[in-house]
């Protein structure tokens, strides 16, 4: 009796699961339940899967649902649940906190002087930040600009990468490019450009993505933003200069489960930050310090390699 009585249970959870597997995008895609919708269909779409929305919508039609994701009003920064420090390194100006919000866990980095704030490019086919930090001596470092396949099977930086007042790396040509760079006063600067007109304006170090998130103390993400719930980076400057690093987790149940735009805006805003922008996310948000990855990484591989990254470097003496 005991043993039908189990078979039974076992029957009815399996014949259950069938159909939830079976309906479940079909009630997520097409039921009207509008921002679990919005929400999913943005975060498939901005992840590195982007074809599996495709299943089940039109491109067309899946671009049309990640569009109303910013329908509504620039949002308010909310409260953070939590903001402690993790480690503070008074002689080099750096100071790391912890964040939480609705949906999310991560990381925020303070650097008090911008001039110790530079870019790394991992030329010609990445490297992971631990490495990357000990090659240059830093502090610190934050994953910074996305990638492109190269010709020989890894990696190249998108879009333009300036280091040390340098053109690294210029995909962009003549179409010019959405800057994220630092001038020589260590001054945040985000314009859409070309390399020589970066150059022009003394930009010393700068990547390549987007979107601006906050520009001369306007908030500019409206509704979520569009991208889903992921795991994010992001750059920001307040006032007095300090730089502000951002790296929250993302995609691990129990953990964190991601941010949307609007989150990482959020947090710059808390943080008083009158520019920022948002950096390369999903399996390549990661922040290091002292030597080894802080953050959470979603990628079940580890480390991931990177075409550039945003170093601290130490005071000078």
């Amino acid at each position: 009796m005991r043993r039908s009585r189990a078979r039974r249970a076992v029957l009815f959870f399996l014949l259950n699961a069938a159909v939830f597997i079976v309906t479940g995008p079909f009630i997520l895609f097409y039921g009207p339940f509008a921002e679990v919708k919005t929400l999913a269909v943005g975060s498939i779409l901005t992840s590195r899967h982007p074809q599996a929305a495709e299943f089940f919508l039109s491109r067309e039609k899946a671009l049309e649902i990640a569009a109303s994701y910013g329908a509504g009003p620039v949002s308010a920064a909310p409260v953070l649940t939590e903001q402690e420090n993790v480690y503070r390194d008074e002689a080099n100006g750096l100071r790391i906190e912890k964040v939480s919000g609705r949906s999310f866990r991560g990381l925020v980095m303070l650097v008090s002087d911008p001039g110790s704030v530079r870019l790394a490019a991992a030329e010609p086919s990445g490297q992971v930040l631990t490495l990357l930090a000990a090659e240059y001596g830093a502090l610190a470092a934050v994953n910074a600009g996305g990638y492109i396949p190269a010709p020989d099977g890894g990696i190249r930086a998108d879009g333009v990468v300036i280091a040390d007042g340098r053109v690294v790396s210029d995909t962009a040509g003549a179409a010019g490019a959405a800057f994220i760079g630092l001038d020589a006063a260590g001054k945040l600067v985000l314009a859409e450009m070309t390399a020589a007109q970066a150059l022009e304006r003394g930009i010393q170090q700068a990547v390549t993505f987007s979107p601006f998130l906050v520009r001369d103390g306007q908030a500019l993400i409206a509704g979520d933003g569009g991208w889903g719930m992921a795991p994010r980076a992001g750059i920001g400057q307040t006032a007095d200069g300090t730089i502000i690093f951002a790296v929250l987790d993302g995609r691990q149940p129990g953990w964190s489960m991601g941010a949307t735009l609007r989150d990482l805006m959020n947090v710059f805003l808390e943080y008083g930050a009158v520019q920022a922008a948002n950096l390369d996310g999903g399996s390549s948000a990661e922040m290091v310090y002292g030597g080894r990855v802080i953050s959470r990484l979603w990628n079940l591989f580890g480390e991931r390699y990177q075409p550039t990254a945003w170093l601290v470097l130490p005071a000078a003496d």
